[in-house]
């Protein structure tokens, strides 16, 4: 291949007909999904704080406290007993402002509250099919990572609850599918400049200064987005921007800049620092604009109380204001008072990765017979378990090991992205064990394993036409198979339907899952 060729590496040809895929996919997982949503009709786990807060944005621009009994008011239908007092909240507000979308459009109620998460639950599915599919080169492996994100069961259950992780999971993947779509836009932009020339490679020269980088900006926002929903999405912001600039530097090698290629490390390197970085700040903060555009919220006159502060010398009271309250809210996330916490459902990350410690959602147990259905003789149970499909995430975990070997070993770039994406979103979190840790926020880790796991089954399938082309077709397929199968299994205890206590502990296939 000449240098050209090289540099544009050129994706699949059939564009109409993976978009057709995509749709049909995103179409079967929000139907699965929508599926009898506003049940259970009460606010179950952590809705008690965000459908409550989301209603308090959508009213007044920012989070006001509630009654003891809020809940019970909220299902009767008395929404408006919100206190005047301002509330300490301590994530940024744009998951709630989305959650508060559903509520503005169907009401505060469970199938409002919850219809958000349905929805970005489903884009994320679409961005980890163009993700799979950009990286692979292939439409099969988007698909197969689609079908298998699908019927994955945090991905299911975590679309089906008013919490913040959905959204912060699909802006995470939509950023690292427009990081790569940079890189290969890039590299094209270096191919054209060596067609419009007819150079057969740079000869050296550094090559052009390319500061308008259209998917680096997208990065950038949807960076800016997942912050503004999630802090620790800094540390895939900070993965991946770095490994971008060193993309840079290889193309430029390959383009034939020789030594002069490392320079991209500032010359290309500041641009995209301002494009990602600053830009995501800069949509970082305008998440808070409901806080800046009202006067209640929490420490919004923390300037006015104290002028003399430097902060408010140096940044304005509103300003100042804002980042006092972003101390407090470090303060609380890394205090005394949740680093001395505990809950029964702490789960070590260590376990995550294999799924040892699922988190319990909703229960209602010892439903005796006679009662809401249950026939006997035992007793019944209904709940929800924040649970992964056990044979994807295990499958996944071995594909990791594969897709870490084929990236360092075999020099593929492709499949560092999984690889980093998974690491990026899981090994800060062992920085934090010291406070209770829940098994569900692997929600932003499970795309990029499941990217990973497709690709390698990408290896398994091989080439078209190519010797065990069939053999391959059958493990993958009946893999993908298993994981269909299993979801349907553990289908009942993601869904709060009701089982004989027996059938429920059958699905318990770990001492450590009950």
């Amino acid at each position: 291949m000449t240098t050209v060729e090289r540099l544009r590496d050129f994706l699949p040809t059939d564009t109409a007909r993976s978009w057709v895929l995509t749709a049909g996919i995103a179409a079967l997982a929000f139907v699965l999904r929508v599926i009898n949503i506003g049940y259970p009709h009460n606010l179950v786990f952590d809705e008690t704080y965000y459908a409550k807060d989301a209603y308090s944005l959508l009213r007044f621009g920012y989070e006001r406290t509630w009654p003891d009994n809020a809940n019970t008011e909220v299902l009767a239908g008395h929404v408006d007993v919100m206190h005047d007092a301002a509330s300490f909240v301590v994530h940024p507000p744009l998951g709630k402002w989305l959650i508060a979308s559903g509520e503005a459009l169907f009401g505060m109620n469970p199938f409002g509250w919850r219809i958000a998460a349905c929805v970005f639950g489903t884009l994320l599915i679409v961005a980890t099919i163009r993700l799979a599919r950009r990286l692979s080169r292939s439409t099969m492996v988007g698909v197969i990572a689609g079908i298998l994100l699908t019927f994955d069961g945090l991905a299911f259950t975590m679309s089906r609850i008013a919490l913040l992780d959905i959204f912060q999971a699909f802006f995470l993947v939509a950023a690292v599918a427009c990081v790569v779509a940079d890189r290969d836009w890039f590299r094209a932009r270096l191919a054209d400049h060596l067609d419009a020339r007819g150079l057969p490679d740079l000869r050296g020269a550094f090559g052009p200064l390319v500061l308008w980088r259209p998917w680096r900006l997208a990065a950038g926002v949807l960076f800016g987005l997942a912050l503004g929903t999630k802090w620790n999405s800094i540390y895939i912001l900070a993965v991946f921007g770095v490994l971008s600039v060193l993309w840079d530097v290889g193309a430029r090698r390959l383009a034939g800049a020789d030594f002069k290629a490392w320079l991209a490390l500032l010359a290309d390197g500041v641009p995209a620092f301002v494009t990602m970085v600053l830009v995501a700040a800069g949509v970082y903060v305008a998440t808070w604009a409901g806080w800046f555009a009202t006067e209640g919220g929490w420490d919004r006159d923390w300037g006015d109380r104290n002028p003399d502060s430097p902060l408010v010398r140096a940044f304005g009271r509103p300003f100042a204001s804002w980042l006092w309250y972003h101390k407090e809210i470090y303060d609380f996330h890394t205090g005394d008072f949740i680093n001395h916490a505990t809950h029964p459902y702490d789960a070590h990350p260590a376990g995550w990765l294999l799924m040892l410690r699922p988190i319990g959602i909703d229960a209602v147990n010892d439903i005796r017979p006679g009662t809401d259905g249950c026939v006997g003789p035992e007793n019944c149970l209904r709940v929800i378990s924040g649970m992964g499909t056990p044979i994807l995430w295990w499958l996944a975990l071995l594909a990791l090991v594969v897709a870490a070997v084929w990236w360092l070993a075999g020099r593929d770039w492709r499949f560092g992205v999984p690889v980093l994406g998974v690491l990026s979103a899981w090994l800060p979190w062992f920085l934090y064990t010291s406070r209770p840790l829940f098994f569900f926020y692997a929600i932003t880790i499970i795309p990029f394993s499941v990217i990973g796991l497709s690709m390698v089954m990408g290896l398994i399938l091989g080439q078209p036409r190519a010797p065990g082309r069939r053999r391959g077709g059958i493990a993958v397929g009946l893999a993908v198979a298993l994981v269909i199968v299993n979801f349907g299994y553990i289908y009942p205890v993601l869904t709060d339907q009701l089982l004989p206590y027996h059938e429920w502990l059958a699905r318990m296939w770990l001492h450590s899952w009950i």
